[in-house]
């Protein structure tokens, strides 16, 4: 089945706080979030999996089955199909009271930038070709967020803030936002290539010393 993304004159803050005000009981999984939201909600689902990492959190298993429900469904979003989510990554149970506060967090920081989103560069945001550049770009940024790297500073912060300007600007229909995506996509894959690069020099040097 084909999906659509539907205009909506609502901030992505208000649809995001609207969903955060309904998670009930002590434990949220993907599928109940997705339930929530439906196929037309697929790009305000990756926003709302993009929250927790904005800010530096500690949550075992989050960027785990957030970030590969970020990659399933953009790859759906790609291939403009409903997503299928293998049932590890879709009922994998996180608490509601610690994934609450952050996501809380993280609307309360997007609302700041909500005068900001405006439809601008529209070549951006429309047609078959965009929305496929558009799914594998925040596919890749999906993949830098399940990289193992959670204890090193910026490295979930970085691919996380570039898959909500990527969501949010689609949404919004805003070009300028989503090259604001493209562009931390380019800085998280540059910050990855230095880390590896410091990794490798220290492991030489660890050689001639050793």
């Amino acid at each position: 089945m084909a999906i659509g993304f539907r205009d909506t004159d609502r901030k992505t803050s208000e649809l995001l706080e609207d969903i955060i005000h309904s998670i009930k009981g002590e434990h949220i999984t993907l599928r109940d979030l997705l339930s929530m939201m439906g196929e037309s909600g697929l790009l305000l689902l990756c926003a709302f999996l993009s929250l927790p990492f904005l800010f530096p959190v500690s949550i075992p298993g989050v960027s785990t089955v957030f970030g590969a429900g970020i990659v399933l469904i953009s790859a759906a979003i790609t291939l403009n199909r409903l997503p299928w989510l293998p049932q590890k990554v879709a009922d994998r149970r996180l608490e509601s009271g610690k994934l609450r506060p952050v996501l809380e967090r993280g609307v309360k920081f997007l609302r700041r930038f909500d005068h900001f989103f405006k439809p601008r560069l529209t070549g951006l945001t429309a047609g078959v070709v965009m929305n496929r550049v558009n799914g594998l770009v925040l596919m890749g940024a999906g993949i830098l967020l399940m990289a193992p790297l959670g204890l090193i500073p910026f490295s979930n912060t970085l691919p996380g803030v570039a898959i909500l300007l990527l969501a949010a600007g689609i949404s919004q229909r805003d070009g300028l936002v989503v090259l604001g995506g493209y562009v931390m996509v380019v800085l998280t894959i540059v910050y990855f290539a230095g880390l590896a690069l410091l990794a490798y020099s220290a492991g030489q040097s660890f050689n001639v010393f050793g």
